[in-house]
């Protein structure tokens, strides 16, 4: 209850509540800050070139995106799980190269993500859909498509060593 002279406070629902979060949050990097962030897709590669070759790297969360050095001033970045950490190179006379916001972001198109309450399934759909091995999935579709997928790799490397298939 508001008396004389008080301005009520606007009550927010928990989902408003959240998506005022969301932009607020998204007001907090500076614009120029996003145009200078290495973005890659989960689960794919991309190059990153430098001014001077590298010497050291540091990645903040290492189990969010992996860095690995092709040629001194060329860079490998793979995804490996949704987030945001950042990436630092160091050169040989320990001056910064690059110091960078590192984003892994999902695919684009494609994957189609089935939703009953919390639970995801994810399939990807170009043109047949087959299950997917996507983060956030429930963890019975996950464990499932996860030990397909090794077998299969198993297969291949026992076929490439020189054993025939069930060797």
């Amino acid at each position: 209850m508001t008396t004389p002279g008080q301005r009520r406070q606007p009550q927010l629902s928990p989902i408003g509540l959240l998506f005022a979060a969301v932009i607020a949050s998204a007001g907090a990097v500076p614009a120029s800050a996003a145009n200078d962030d290495v973005s890659v897709v989960i689960d794919q590669a991309k190059l990153v070139t430098l001014d001077r070759p590298a010497a050291e790297i540091i990645v903040g969360n290492p189990s969010i995106a992996d860095v690995a050095v092709q040629t001194g001033k060329l860079l490998v970045v793979t995804g490996k799980s949704y987030g945001r950490t950042n990436l630092i190179v160091i050169d040989a006379d320990g001056k910064e190269v690059i110091n960078k916001y590192l984003s892994v972001t999902e695919p684009g198109k494609g994957y189609v993500m089935m939703h009953k309450g919390t639970a995801q399934v994810t399939y990807y759909c170009a043109p047949n859909c087959t299950p997917s091995l996507t983060v956030g999935d429930l963890p019975d579709n996950f464990d499932v498509v996860s030990k397909q997928i090794q077998a299969k790799q198993s297969m291949g490397q026992s076929q490439a060593e020189g054993g025939g298939p069930g060797q």
